[in-house]
């Protein structure tokens, strides 16, 4: 072969003597190595590409499946896929203390666990998250634009973290606790923490990306849940009741409200369509840090501790599935699912207690004020 090209594997400049055999079956262009050493050396990360361009069970032989977990009993039809190595933040970009940890702990947050007190932020702690919830929903935003049938959750979580970067901001999920990406993707029966792989989106999926962004020290927290070609009414009304509950949640929120409340609102919503509401995991402060007091379960006669005050900022998200509210995780330790396998939807804001009322702080950006999927129903 030529020997214009350099050695694929990284800090390896040598002249490149060859190239993979498996990436020339399958047409893959660039993956070229000075010798045995080197390719041996890099396989183990070399490998991703094939199983990305294959897909699971893509191929000729069985060793190229994509089985993490053999004996693992699925609840429903999607599978892991392949993920490509963490994405990289440049140094100049501010990082939260979790970011370099090796195993991601936010040694703020655990200081404060247990602690049931909720802030009431200063006119410049609430600007400031003005700013990061602004520049959150602009990432979402940009998400957005990238889903349709084909595209990996892969290449939407490039799509965040590039337009992280772009503007001053480190993605809030990537090393937290070790979550190697830098945003969710729940597809269908993922309720939450869906790690971004190589599935490409399918004709009738659904799709939730939750997008947290960290700028000058403060975090910005939303999601919505996205149509992928071709839904199913059923499915559709799903995540049209789901956004309908957490309207209707926001609505209640201003001083002196209870934040229990917030629960029975979003349950006696969706239960009257059949849906359930999950269990697992709640609403939280944030604001310097990712999640802090108070929590806010999103079902009905639950024991969350405190009233609204102006100047709390939290999150609301309820979590609605077709069937059980019971969940399951992948071996992952990230990947929350029905326990049923049915569908599940999420929305998420982040809202600022003002005296009056609140502020929705991740509001969209259109003039209407819709949401996005109105005109899909």
């Amino acid at each position: 072969m030529s020997s214009e090209f350099s050695c694929t594997t990284p800090e390896c400049a040598k002249r490149a003597h060859m190239q993979c055999p498996t990436c020339l079956k399958i047409g893959i262009q660039g993956s070229y190595f000075c010798g045995q050493d080197c390719f041996k050396s890099y396989w183990k990360t070399h490998k991703i590409i094939h199983m990305l361009a294959k897909g699971p069970g893509g191929g000729d032989a069985k060793d190229d499946e994509y089985r993490p977990w053999p004996y693992y009993s699925f609840t429903g039809k999607l599978r892991p896929y392949p993920q490509t190595p963490m994405r990289k933040v440049p140094e100049s970009i501010g990082r939260p203390d979790y970011a370099d940890h090796p195993n991601g702990r936010s040694l703020s947050e655990e200081s404060f666990r247990g602690n049931t007190s909720i802030k009431v932020l200063d006119d410049e702690e609430i600007e400031s998250m003005r700013v990061s919830c602004r520049l959150g929903r602009e990432v979402l935003d940009e998400a957005a634009k990238a889903i349709e049938v084909g595209v990996t959750t892969d290449e939407i979580d490039r799509i965040v973290h590039e337009a992280c970067i772009e503007r001053d901001c480190y993605p809030s999920p990537l090393n937290y606790y070790n979550f190697p990406k830098s945003c969710c993707t729940s597809v269908n029966e993922v309720i939450c923490h869906g790690i971004p792989d190589g599935r490409p989106l399918e004709d009738g999926d659904i799709c939730n990306v939750d997008v947290t962004v960290y700028h000058r020290d403060f975090h910005g927290d939303l999601n919505e849940t996205f149509f992928v070609g071709n839904v199913a009414e059923k499915h559709k009304n799903l995540v049209k009741v789901t956004y309908e509950a957490l309207q209707k949640a926001i609505a209640i929120v201003k001083p002196g409200e209870r934040y229990r409340e917030i629960g029975n609102v979003i349950q006696k919503h969706v239960q009257t369509h059949g849906y359930s509401v999950v269990k697992s995991y709640c609403g939280h402060g944030i604001h310097r840090l990712f999640h802090t007091a108070p929590n806010v379960p999103h079902y009905a006669k639950n024991n969350a501790v405190g009233v609204m005050k102006a100047g709390n900022v939290f999150t609301i998200e309820p979590m609605i599935s077709e069937g059980t509210w019971r969940d399951r995780q992948w071996p992952d330790n990230w990947t929350a699912v029905t326990q049923d396998g049915l569908f599940s939807a999420q929305f998420e804001q982040t809202l600022l207690v003002t005296e009056t009322g609140c502020e929705i702080l991740t509001k969209r950006l259109t003039n209407d004020g819709n949401p996005w999927f109105m005109d899909k129903l």
